[in-house]
Protein backbone atom coordinates (compact mmCIF):
# COMPACT_ATOMS: atom_id res chain seq x y z
CA UNK A 1 0.00 0.00 0.00
CA UNK A 2 3.27 2.40 0.94
CA UNK A 3 4.27 2.10 -2.55
CA UNK A 4 0.76 2.15 -3.91
CA UNK A 5 0.62 5.80 -2.40
CA UNK A 6 3.98 7.08 -3.27
CA UNK A 7 3.88 5.62 -7.14
CA UNK A 8 0.26 7.41 -7.11
CA UNK A 9 2.11 10.69 -6.12
CA UNK A 10 4.99 10.47 -8.28
CA UNK A 11 3.02 9.69 -11.41
CA UNK A 12 0.71 12.62 -11.19
CA UNK A 13 3.29 14.88 -9.89
CA UNK A 14 4.87 14.37 -13.49
CA UNK A 15 1.30 14.51 -15.15
CA UNK A 16 0.63 18.34 -13.95
CA UNK A 17 4.31 19.31 -14.22
CA UNK A 18 5.03 22.23 -16.26
CA UNK A 19 8.44 22.24 -17.36
CA UNK A 20 8.67 25.91 -18.08
CA UNK A 21 8.67 26.74 -14.70
CA UNK A 22 11.15 24.19 -13.30
CA UNK A 23 14.40 26.49 -14.06
CA UNK A 24 12.92 29.36 -12.37
CA UNK A 25 11.99 27.47 -9.31
CA UNK A 26 15.13 25.64 -8.77
CA UNK A 27 17.04 29.10 -9.25
CA UNK A 28 15.13 30.68 -6.76
CA UNK A 29 15.35 28.28 -4.35
CA UNK A 30 18.96 28.10 -5.41
CA UNK A 31 18.74 23.96 -5.44
CA UNK A 32 20.51 20.91 -6.51
CA UNK A 33 17.66 19.33 -6.81
CA UNK A 34 15.90 19.71 -9.94
CA UNK A 35 12.05 20.79 -9.74
CA UNK A 36 9.61 19.15 -12.11
CA UNK A 37 7.22 22.79 -12.33
CA UNK A 38 4.53 22.21 -10.03
CA UNK A 39 3.77 24.87 -7.24
CA UNK A 40 3.34 23.92 -3.77
CA UNK A 41 -0.52 24.33 -3.83
CA UNK A 42 -0.97 22.06 -6.66
CA UNK A 43 1.21 19.38 -4.88
CA UNK A 44 -0.58 19.62 -1.05
CA UNK A 45 -3.98 19.34 -3.08
CA UNK A 46 -2.58 16.20 -5.26
CA UNK A 47 -1.51 14.60 -1.32
CA UNK A 48 -4.55 15.31 0.42
CA UNK A 49 -6.57 14.11 -2.64
CA UNK A 50 -4.82 10.67 -3.14
CA UNK A 51 -4.26 10.26 0.54
CA UNK A 52 -7.96 11.45 1.28
CA UNK A 53 -9.25 9.18 4.05
CA UNK A 54 -6.33 7.56 4.79
CA UNK A 55 -5.92 7.22 8.68
CA UNK A 56 -3.19 4.38 8.93
CA UNK A 57 -0.14 6.32 10.39
CA UNK A 58 2.45 4.20 9.91
CA UNK A 59 1.20 4.03 6.26
CA UNK A 60 1.31 7.77 6.10
CA UNK A 61 4.99 7.98 7.67
CA UNK A 62 6.41 5.27 5.92
CA UNK A 63 5.09 7.07 2.33
CA UNK A 64 6.45 10.60 3.67
CA UNK A 65 9.71 9.01 4.07
CA UNK A 66 10.07 7.02 0.80
CA UNK A 67 9.60 9.86 -0.89
CA UNK A 68 11.85 12.08 0.89
CA UNK A 69 14.52 9.61 0.80
CA UNK A 70 14.25 8.54 -2.86
CA UNK A 71 13.11 11.94 -3.79
CA UNK A 72 14.76 13.20 -7.71
CA UNK A 73 12.78 16.48 -7.89
CA UNK A 74 11.86 18.93 -4.94
CA UNK A 75 8.74 18.62 -5.39
CA UNK A 76 8.97 14.91 -4.25
CA UNK A 77 10.24 16.43 -0.94
CA UNK A 78 7.36 19.01 -0.76
CA UNK A 79 4.84 15.97 -1.31
CA UNK A 80 5.97 14.13 1.72
CA UNK A 81 6.05 17.02 4.11
CA UNK A 82 2.28 17.40 2.79
CA UNK A 83 2.16 13.67 3.88
CA UNK A 84 2.99 14.80 7.55
CA UNK A 85 0.75 17.66 7.64
CA UNK A 86 -2.25 15.52 7.43
CA UNK A 87 -4.94 14.52 10.47
CA UNK A 88 -3.59 10.83 10.97
CA UNK A 89 -0.11 12.04 11.62
CA UNK A 90 -0.54 15.50 13.22
CA UNK A 91 -0.03 15.93 16.76
CA UNK A 92 1.57 12.52 16.77
CA UNK A 93 4.44 11.88 18.38
CA UNK A 94 5.95 9.24 16.83
CA UNK A 95 6.90 11.93 13.75
CA UNK A 96 9.10 13.62 15.66
CA UNK A 97 11.97 11.63 14.79
CA UNK A 98 10.38 12.16 10.95
CA UNK A 99 10.52 15.91 11.09
CA UNK A 100 14.31 15.70 12.72
CA UNK A 101 15.42 13.67 9.17
CA UNK A 102 13.91 16.45 7.19
CA UNK A 103 14.95 19.33 8.90
CA UNK A 104 18.40 17.67 9.02
CA UNK A 105 19.10 16.68 5.69
CA UNK A 106 16.58 18.89 3.95
CA UNK A 107 18.95 21.87 5.62
CA UNK A 108 17.42 24.74 3.65
CA UNK A 109 14.46 27.21 4.79
CA UNK A 110 11.52 25.87 3.00
CA UNK A 111 12.13 22.43 4.56
CA UNK A 112 12.52 23.78 7.91
CA UNK A 113 10.05 26.94 7.94
CA UNK A 114 7.14 24.04 6.83
CA UNK A 115 8.28 21.28 9.18
CA UNK A 116 8.14 24.09 12.00
CA UNK A 117 4.23 24.11 11.83
CA UNK A 118 4.53 20.29 12.54
CA UNK A 119 6.25 20.93 15.67
CA UNK A 120 3.30 23.81 16.88
CA UNK A 121 1.19 20.78 16.36
CA UNK A 122 3.30 18.80 18.82
CA UNK A 123 3.67 20.94 21.37
CA UNK A 124 0.14 21.58 21.20
CA UNK A 125 -0.44 17.88 21.79
CA UNK A 126 1.34 17.28 24.50
CA UNK A 127 3.36 21.06 25.50
CA UNK A 128 5.50 20.12 28.69
CA UNK A 129 7.24 17.15 26.74
CA UNK A 130 7.70 18.94 23.89
CA UNK A 131 8.72 22.06 25.09
CA UNK A 132 11.41 20.02 26.60
CA UNK A 133 12.56 18.98 23.13
CA UNK A 134 12.26 22.08 21.94
CA UNK A 135 15.11 23.45 24.43
CA UNK A 136 17.55 20.95 23.79
CA UNK A 137 17.23 21.62 19.79
CA UNK A 138 17.27 25.23 20.57
CA UNK A 139 21.37 24.61 21.48
CA UNK A 140 21.66 22.10 18.62
CA UNK A 141 25.04 22.00 16.90
CA UNK A 142 22.55 22.60 13.39
CA UNK A 143 21.56 26.00 13.13
CA UNK A 144 18.47 24.40 10.81
CA UNK A 145 17.13 22.50 14.00
CA UNK A 146 17.73 25.53 16.15
CA UNK A 147 15.70 27.63 13.78
CA UNK A 148 13.32 25.48 14.07
CA UNK A 149 13.36 25.75 17.75
CA UNK A 150 13.09 28.89 17.15
CA UNK A 151 9.93 29.64 14.97
CA UNK A 152 8.11 26.32 16.19
CA UNK A 153 5.24 28.12 18.14
CA UNK A 154 4.34 30.76 14.66
CA UNK A 155 0.63 31.33 15.33
CA UNK A 156 0.32 29.69 18.64
CA UNK A 157 -0.90 33.63 20.18
CA UNK A 158 -1.88 33.08 23.62
CA UNK A 159 -0.81 29.87 23.88
CA UNK A 160 2.74 30.73 23.03
CA UNK A 161 5.25 29.43 25.74
CA UNK A 162 6.98 32.49 26.75
CA UNK A 163 9.31 30.29 28.66
CA UNK A 164 10.47 28.45 25.71
CA UNK A 165 10.51 30.88 23.13
CA UNK A 166 12.54 33.24 25.38
CA UNK A 167 14.75 30.37 26.09
CA UNK A 168 15.78 29.49 22.21
CA UNK A 169 15.95 32.94 21.24
CA UNK A 170 18.47 34.00 24.18
CA UNK A 171 20.35 30.53 23.42
CA UNK A 172 20.99 31.93 19.58
CA UNK A 173 20.93 35.64 20.55
CA UNK A 174 24.98 36.40 19.46
CA UNK A 175 24.48 33.91 16.53
CA UNK A 176 25.45 35.87 13.21
CA UNK A 177 23.52 33.61 10.93
CA UNK A 178 20.88 35.62 8.84
CA UNK A 179 18.67 32.68 9.11
CA UNK A 180 18.98 32.56 12.83
CA UNK A 181 18.71 36.39 13.43
CA UNK A 182 15.54 36.35 10.76
CA UNK A 183 13.87 33.61 12.65
CA UNK A 184 14.41 35.12 16.09
CA UNK A 185 12.91 38.51 14.76
CA UNK A 186 10.23 36.54 12.85
CA UNK A 187 8.94 34.67 15.97
CA UNK A 188 9.19 37.82 18.01
CA UNK A 189 7.19 39.83 15.25
CA UNK A 190 4.52 36.54 15.55
CA UNK A 191 3.73 36.70 18.55
CA UNK A 192 3.87 40.63 18.70
CA UNK A 193 0.43 40.61 16.58
CA UNK A 194 -1.22 38.80 20.35
CA UNK A 195 1.11 40.64 22.81
CA UNK A 196 2.42 43.60 21.69
CA UNK A 197 3.80 44.60 25.31
CA UNK A 198 5.82 41.37 26.17
CA UNK A 199 7.58 42.04 22.60
CA UNK A 200 8.51 45.62 23.15
CA UNK A 201 9.53 44.76 26.55
CA UNK A 202 11.74 41.63 25.54
CA UNK A 203 13.27 44.07 22.75
CA UNK A 204 13.91 46.94 25.34
CA UNK A 205 15.67 44.42 27.63
CA UNK A 206 17.91 42.19 25.64
CA UNK A 207 20.63 43.37 22.87
CA UNK A 208 18.98 41.69 19.70
CA UNK A 209 20.98 42.51 16.31
CA UNK A 210 19.43 45.20 14.13
CA UNK A 211 17.69 42.58 11.86
CA UNK A 212 16.22 40.68 14.28
CA UNK A 213 14.89 43.77 16.31
CA UNK A 214 13.72 45.61 12.71
CA UNK A 215 11.73 42.45 12.53
CA UNK A 216 10.03 42.06 15.94
CA UNK A 217 9.10 45.68 15.70
CA UNK A 218 7.92 45.97 12.22
CA UNK A 219 4.02 46.59 12.88
CA UNK A 220 4.43 47.73 16.46
CA UNK A 221 5.49 51.20 15.34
Amino acid sequence: MTASLVDGIRAELREIADPALAPGQQAYMKSTMPFLGVRVPAVRALVRRLAKGETDAALLKASALALWREAHAREERYAALALMALPALRGDAATLPVHEEMIRSGAWWDYVDEVAHRLRDLLDADPERFALEMRIWADDEDFWVRRAAIICQLGRKDATDRDLLEYAILTNIDDDEFFIRKAIGWALRDLGKSDPDWVRAFAEQHPLSPLSRREALKHLG
